[in-house]
């Protein structure tokens, strides 16, 4: 159109003709864009009549046992993931004895993992940790395919997860497991309640009831009152809580996560390890977490599985690693660790030799306390439930004034410990005192003592001292 014709046209002519194409270019764009997101929304839509649920696919499967009679959650046997195109040729040189770094000079191929094996039990937070590349991240992901694993059966409840057709494997994982990342991965248009809901608007769940499952997982992570608030507003604290939040809603039996608190302060980071610890102790979900951070692994771990080059090294409780190092690459890892925040009362507790009774008379208590030259002795009743202490001073008094109960003299407003309690607490009530230090369950019955020598034990494992 020439500018003499554009002049001679009334200026709403031009923008009623600019308006005219404006939509309908739009409108292509519409018909052009419409037609792949009516079939993404769809292929992704649960299906509300004739698809199986995860209780059909389930059903016909058996949770397998251990020897003490646990439920196993996860079973992993000879998992082994090669990234490249020719993975059997690195299988057969792993077989043969050839390291991750040969194969990766000398072939095309890298190796994730080879030949895992474990299983982790329901209810138990299991923490698989290493240094960069050591495979743990991989593992987690071939444990709920988000990778697929090059060979090995993963076995979820009973069930061949491995074997699963797409169909069953995304039932089984919007169903059954829940995914928490490092970098929150929050919907930035959403509100917390409906970014938190999001996990059961996939599973088709009606909005009524998607809104109030939200809000209890938002008040169990310690977020009551932000559920109107964006994720701009919020820390990243409040953000991984609302990460965490949005993966409970569904009430998954497996929670994944990895590297979840890694790009957290740290006392923030701190704060939420605690608040994993205590929602876990509330619903006994089964936890596989991925960090490279051995003191996190130790405070957050049931049992940990050490690994380098894709491969487990150890696997083992917190005390069972830092007691007894399978190599020395695990030496080295934990070199550094502050036992005494690890290790507890229980691991070095003893049985006292000498205890009184305290039913038991003054004059009897005398002769026992003279016969084994001790000061000051702990006093239990018949069910072993701890009383207190005497004091030898305290106990010749009694004699001398021709009293026949050991009751009147006892020492009762003494500090006890439980078995769980770090030995860096007990060392701390030890300064204070004079006298092993008492174990006891959460009836008060005494399990044992911890004397000042085993607590120099505790500072000298592993190391020099």
């Amino acid at each position: 159109m020439s500018s003499s014709m554009m002049r001679k046209r009334p200026v709403k002519a031009v923008d009623d003709m600019f308006h005219d194409r404006l939509v309908a270019g739009m409108d292509k764009i519409k018909a052009r864009v419409r037609g792949p997101v009516k079939r993404f929304t769809e292929e992704h839509r649960p299906r509300s009549h004739g698809g199986r649920t995860s209780e059909e696919i389930f059903e016909e499967v058996e949770c397998p046992m251990d020897g003490e009679g646990n439920q196993i959650m996860i079973r992993v046997s000879s998992l082994s993931k090669i990234f490249g195109k020719h993975p059997e040729e690195a299988i057969k040189m792993l077989e043969q004895g050839h390291t991750k770094a040969e194969i990766q000079n000398g072939t095309p191929n890298s190796v994730g993992l080879y030949d895992v094996s474990f299983d982790v039990m329901k209810g138990e937070i299991f923490v698989l940790m290493g240094l960069s590349g050591s495979g743990k991240s991989t593992l987690e992901r071939c444990m709920n395919r988000l990778i697929e694993p090059t060979s090995g059966e993963v076995l979820i409840g009973g069930l061949d997860f491995t074997s699963l057709d797409e169909e069953d494997l995304r039932i089984v994982r919007r169903e059954k497991m829940s995914m928490v990342f490092q970098n929150f991965g929050l919907l930035p248009h959403r509100d917390i309640k409906n970014n938190v809901a999001y996990g059961l608007e996939m599973q088709g769940l009606p909005e009524a009831e998607r809104l109030e499952r939200s809000k209890t997982a938002i008040d169990l992570v310690g977020l009551s009152g932000y559920e109107n608030s964006m994720p701009s507003d919020l820390s990243g604290g409040m953000k991984q809580r609302v990460g965490l939040a949005r993966a409970l809603a569904t009430d998954p039996d497996i929670l994944f996560m990895d590297e979840a608190f890694s790009a957290l302060d740290p006392l923030i980071r701190n704060d939420m390890q605690d608040e994993l610890i205590k929602i876990q102790s509330e619903l006994g979900k089964t936890i596989v977490f991925v960090t490279h951070d051995l003191d996190e692994a130790l405070k957050l771990g049931d049992r940990i599985a050490l690994m380098k080059d894709g491969r487990i090294v150890q696997i083992g409780r917190a005390e069972e690693i830092l007691q007894n190092p399978a190599d020395e690459y695990v030496s080295r890892f934990v070199r550094e660790v502050d036992r005494t925040k690890i290790l507890t009362a229980g691991l070095f507790m003893r049985r006292p030799r000498h205890l009184l009774y305290v039913t038991q008379g003054p004059r009897t208590a005398l002769k026992i306390m003279e016969e084994s030259d001790r000061n000051n002795m702990l006093v239990i009743d018949r069910r072993n439930h701890l009383v207190g202490m005497v004091e030898s001073d305290d106990v010749l008094r009694a004699v001398q004034s021709r009293s026949e109960s050991l009751s009147d003299i006892v020492i009762r407003d003494m500090p006890a410990v439980g078995p769980e309690t770090p030995m860096s607490e007990v060392i701390q009530i030890m300064v204070t005192t004079y006298f092993p230090i008492p174990v006891v369950d959460e009836n008060r019955v005494l399990l044992g003592v911890v004397s000042p020598s085993v607590a120099a034990e505790t500072l000298s494992i592993g190391g020099d001292e």
